[in-house]
């Protein structure tokens, strides 16, 4: 006697079954079976007939249970998984797959790389979260036209060395980076840095677009006119360069996305090129992005460059300069940093006493002062310090605040018709 069998079907399967048996029971045409089925006429043909041999089993595919043949050889799997676990730690499935072939000579998938990292818990599937949809903005046409700027802190030498802020300019029409540096914190002075070289070396282009860091924007409300623009936005007015603040980090999307890359490939890449200071890794990354561009860039919809050549005007060292307004007085002095600065001039004092001169100072604290844009002579004087005052030692005597054990107050408890009551020791 035979023994009952169990089948494992899928849910298609047993689909399959109930309109074969309509078939074979000449409840529908074969051509209406196999529109059911979404398969050709002759291949529902080549189905009813493993049905009418074998029943429900002729419908169960013939691959379950056995190893595909285009399954990983073991021996390659682990010689995979020894060069993930000792060289590529922390690698997404994408970057280490491209490593993988570039250095150790092994073609591998990325998603068969991302499943044996799932696997053994070296990553982790990210589920997608459902964002909100904002509408998309087209790129400008010209490289040049557009740049959006951006600092990005970040362990970018993991724990061989502090954290530190990547500067980074990145061209909107072609998502090409011009110019980029480690250096220790946003301010004034980095940007002017990377803005220098960046414009010496392309051009200026016709706007930046950054954020609404202190830098680039005055956040405070009822600003006076003359505190109404940053030490960079004069710099950008004086070069005929606009500057825009975006409202959220997705509008400047380009750069923020070239950071969010460069935080995952640049570490590691520093990490195997064994970068152990930002010092060497300015230099490392002036090689790297060659290679980035040519990798993420994109040609622009229009060939024509929008950067404009410097002119012999574009003094860029004393553009990128702090700008202070100082009134002079009736001897032609002014102070700054709280030292005295006094004109030196042939013209009678009356003519300059009152007037107001604009201070100019670089990184290195080297001044020059302008009226009207016309350069003035000056002297420097440094006041000397003072004398230390002599203190009486009844001065130098620390007293205690807290009152002795003994004290008076501490003998006061509770209060009768408002006068307090001694306490007996």
């Amino acid at each position: 006697m035979q023994k009952d069998r169990t089948l494992t079907m899928s849910i298609k399967e047993v689909k399959r079954c109930e309109i074969l048996k309509m078939a074979e029971e000449k409840q529908i045409t074969q051509c209406e079976g196999a529109k059911r089925i979404g398969v050709t006429e002759r291949h529902f043909r080549r189905l009813l007939c493993s049905y009418r041999e074998s029943g429900p089993e002729g419908i169960i595919s013939r691959h379950r249970g056995r190893m595909s043949n285009n399954r990983l050889p073991k021996e390659k799997e682990e010689k995979i998984l020894k060069r993930l676990k000792e060289d590529y730690q922390g690698f997404g499935p994408t970057l280490a797959s491209e490593k993988l072939l570039e250095r150790n000579g092994i073609k591998v998938s990325k998603e068969t790389v991302r499943q044996i990292m799932i696997m053994t818990g070296m990553h982790k599937a990210k589920t997608r979260k459902k964002d909100k949809i904002r509408p998309l903005r087209q790129r400008r046409p010209r490289r040049g036209e557009l740049v959006q700027i951006d600092g990005s802190y970040h362990a970018w030498l993991e724990d061989r060395a502090e954290k530190a802020c990547l500067l980074l300019f990145v061209d909107d029409a072609t998502s090409e980076i011009l110019a980029a540096e480690f250096v220790e914190h946003e301010s004034f002075w980095s940007y002017s840095a990377l803005c220098k070289r960046y414009f010496r070396q392309y051009g200026l282009p016709e706007a930046l677009y950054a954020d609404r860091f202190s830098v680039f924007r005055v956040n405070q409300t009822n600003v006076t006119t003359t505190a109404a623009q940053t030490m960079f936005e004069q710099a950008m007015s004086a070069l005929g360069i606009e500057l825009i603040c975006a409202s959220s980090p997705q509008a400047k999307g380009r750069v923020e996305r070239a950071n969010q890359t460069l935080q995952d490939r640049l570490v590691k890449e520093m990490r195997l090129a064994g970068i152990s200071d930002y010092q060497q890794a300015n230099a490392f990354l002036a090689k790297y992005l060659a290679s980035y561009n040519q990798k993420f860039a994109v040609l622009p919809t229009d060939t024509v460059d929008s950067h404009e050549p410097l002119r012999p005007e574009n003094d860029l060292d004393w553009i990128f300069t702090i700008k202070i307004t100082r009134t002079l007085s009736k001897d032609l002095q002014f102070q700054h940093n709280r030292v005295i600065y006094q004109i030196q001039t042939d013209r009678p004092a009356y003519a300059l006493k009152g007037r107001k001169v604009t201070v100019l100072e670089n990184e290195h604290g080297k001044i020059r002062v302008l009226l009207d844009q016309t350069p003035l002579e000056f002297n420097r004087f440094i006041r000397q310090p003072k004398r230390n005052a002599l203190a009486d030692s009844k001065d130098i005597e620390v007293r205690s605040s807290k009152p002795a054990p003994d004290h008076p107050w501490r003998n006061y408890g509770t209060k009768i018709n408002g006068k307090p009551v001694r306490v007996p020791n």
